[in-house]
């Protein structure tokens, strides 16, 4: 797939970049330091996906994505950033923004976000996850170790166990054990409750998974 990189820090694109190198079914076809020259750059080269810092010097990403929604409809936005505010989230699921990484993930985390938007799916980081469940209301959320909830937001994307282990890069079992762990501790009595739950949780946020 072709892919496109919006940051203003130089360090940033560049390390993102060598990241991509590595990767065969991955090509990066352009980088952008501001706003003007991400828009620019999506219209011209029509990136499969589009990764875009959230604040730039001279623009928001959110701007960029909202600005190019409207001519390259097919391109798929992810959000990379240190922002955990609820309400930059919010926006951004208004948007229809398909992914948001925090900065701080690991490269493994950046590229299997790349390749799940890819396919059609939306990708929230964990941490991002973790810190909107905090905030959820719910004090049974608090029971949940941060894989419990990793697992209970992909039951919300409607993935079987199959996908999740794909997904997350563990056994099947292992997923089995999970999933029976997160309906217990929430006290729920099947997947699809807890699809709902998790579904209930992100559309507070304005981004609800699918």
């Amino acid at each position: 797939m072709n892919i496109v990189i919006v940051d203003d820090h130089p360090l940033v694109r560049q390390g993102l970049s060598a990241m991509i190198s590595l990767e065969a079914d991955i090509k990066l076809v352009g980088e952008a330091s501001n706003g003007a020259d991400a828009v620019n750059l999506i219209l011209a080269a029509k990136p499969e996906v589009a990764l875009i810092d959230l604040r730039l010097n001279d623009a928001s990403g959110l701007d960029v994505i909202r600005t190019c929604k409207e001519k390259v409809s097919f391109c798929k936005y992810v959000i990379l950033t240190s922002s955990v505010d609820s309400e930059d989230f919010r926006r951004a699921g208004e948007l229809g923004v398909e992914g948001y990484v925090l900065k701080e993930a690991f490269p493994e985390e950046i590229l299997a976000a790349i390749r799940v938007v890819s396919r059609g799916r939306k990708y929230y980081d964990p941490g991002l996850v973790d810190s909107m469940m905090n905030r959820g209301g719910d004090p049974l959320l608090g029971h949940l170790s941060s894989r419990e909830r990793e697992i209970l937001t992909v039951l919300g994307e409607g993935l079987t166990n199959r996908e999740i282990a794909q997904k997350l890069i563990i056994s099947e079992n292992t997923v089995k054990k999970h999933v029976s762990q997160v309906l217990a501790k929430l006290e729920l009595s099947d997947r699809t409750q807890a699809a709902l739950y998790a579904r209930n949780i992100s559309l507070r946020y304005g981004m609800a998974a699918g």
